[in-house]
């Protein structure tokens, strides 16, 4: 079973907290077999390192052939091939074309449901809405890929969530295999996404600031006027925005709003910040993790508290109900809570990342606060 184009990687350290009874290839694939003599997770990261340096990345299975634990070492080049057309990816973007089209057009351009059932076309109608918040969305998350692939880290393409909520989506995700390689990749590949998501929500902001308001229907104002409306608060980035093209960014007046395509770049701040939070493998843990070390762990540890004591200051001191921010900071509690617990990533090269980046991460925090809002929105 031997492939004499492969060179078998036997560091010192396999051979010293590794119980060693066979190897075998498969597929370009190095499988150990054997039991380990230390945990599983000081193991990796004893050997970690001499197989990055070999071009290996290292994962842990269980053996099918009663051979004891199975250690695999794939080949960088085999992480990052691609095996055809991303199929998932492309559906989930379509669902969610189709969420974010159905969901601007009755929410932010008005249209009537049976106006949809009669002809459904008519929610193409929403399509700067949608070109706003996806284009917002896959930015951020394609600016993690590119520095993903830029460090030869195995990344997929943004996965994109659809919702049937007010925004039409919940956001993207893509997802990272292997160790990472280092501090500095692992800062890169987090601030990526924020710094391009910034961007992208920036142009969003000037471009829907400039077209100016929607008018909203006569038969809607009645409605909000006599039941609940939610309303949707300005972060500070906006209001700054705004401030400097000299318009309006929110209107008194019951009958007018701000053009749909503001809502993107809404949408590009409000995730923009909670991807901030320094917690697990959101991207603030990265970067966090990236910069002070294993520190992060301590930080991340904060987190689910403050979020908890927003929510009980929302709650008793300016008296506001769970459906007006309060239940938010209460569920991001409780999910900060849980990514704190299962821990941030762990790089093989544990160098730090010098001041350049440092510098670089504490300037996006400090924009991502201009996007920050203890009430992002409230029923009125």
């Amino acid at each position: 079973m031997a492939d004499p184009d492969i060179t078998v990687p036997r560091p010192e350290a396999l051979e010293t907290w590794y119980h060693l009874t066979d190897v075998r290839i498969r597929d370009g694939r190095i499988i150990y077999y054997g039991e380990p003599l230390i945990p599983e997770r000081r193991l990796f990261d004893e050997l970690q390192p001499a197989f990055h340096e070999a071009g290996y990345e290292l994962k842990f299975t269980t053996s099918e052939e009663s051979l004891g634990t199975a250690l695999v070492a794939i080949p960088h080049d085999h992480q990052t091939k691609r095996e055809g057309l991303p199929w998932t990816n492309i559906v989930l973007f379509g669902l969610t074309v189709l969420s974010t089209l159905l969901v601007g057009a009755v929410f932010w351009y008005y249209i009537p449901l049976e106006a949809i059932r009669s002809n459904p076309l008519v929610i193409l109608e929403a399509w700067p809405f949608t070109a706003a918040v996806l284009g917002v969305l896959l930015t951020h998350e394609l600016g993690h890929y590119a520095m993903g692939r830029y460090h030869g880290v195995n990344v997929s393409l943004p996965y994109l969530i659809p919702a049937p909520i007010i925004f039409g989506t919940l956001g993207a995700v893509i997802r990272m295999r292997g160790r990472m390689p280092s501090r500095k990749a692992l800062f890169d590949i987090g601030v990526g996404g924020p710094i391009a998501g910034l961007v992208a929500t920036v142009v969003v902001t000037v471009i829907g600031l400039s077209l100016g308001p929607v008018e909203i229907p006569a038969h809607v104002v009645e409605q909000n006027q006599s039941g609940n409306a939610i309303s949707f608060n300005n972060p500070p980035l906006l209001d700054i925005i705004a401030t400097i093209l000299g318009v309006q960014a929110s209107y008194s007046d019951p009958a007018l709003n701000p053009h749909p395509v503001i809502i993107g770049g809404w949408v590009g701040m409000f995730f923009t910040w909670l991807n901030l939070l320094p917690v697990g493998q959101l991207d603030g843990g990265h970067m966090v993790r990236a910069m002070v070390g294993r520190r992060q762990e301590t930080i991340a540890g904060l987190v689910p508290g403050v979020l908890f004591g927003l929510a009980a200051y929302l709650y008793y001191i300016r008296d506001l109900s769970l459906n007006e921010s309060v239940g938010l900071w209460v569920f991001w509690g409780f999910f900060a809570l849980l990514i704190a617990y299962v821990g941030p990533a762990n790089p093989v090269d544990e160098q730090p990342i010098g001041r350049r980046r440092l510098l670089v991460g504490l300037l996006t925090f400090a924009v991502g606060l201009l996007c920050f809002m203890v009430v992002p929105f409230q029923v009125q």
